[in-house]
């Protein structure tokens, strides 16, 4: 069973690595993208190569893509 550090750890993984497939999928430039978002592209090549970043950059992003985070709902048995 995960402690809540380490389910804190792979939600942030997954949130980006979600992002990053996000990035790939739109076709646009890094420098693109940072001028729009006005994040670094240091930080954007980070993300890019399996790297993390600041909750405030992966919130700006999230919102540049129409992304959310919703939390899912226990399934029921049957």
């Amino acid at each position: 069973m995960l402690d809540e550090h380490q389910g804190a750890v792979t939600m942030e993984c997954m949130i980006i690595e979600r992002i990053r497939k996000q990035i790939e999928r739109s076709k646009k430039s890094r420098y693109r993208i940072s001028q729009e978002t006005g994040i670094d592209e240091a930080a954007l090549c980070r993300i890019m190569q399996g790297g993390s970043c600041k909750v405030e950059t992966a919130d700006k992003l999230l919102k540049y893509f129409g992304l959310t985070i919703a939390k899912k709902g226990k399934r029921k048995a049957r």
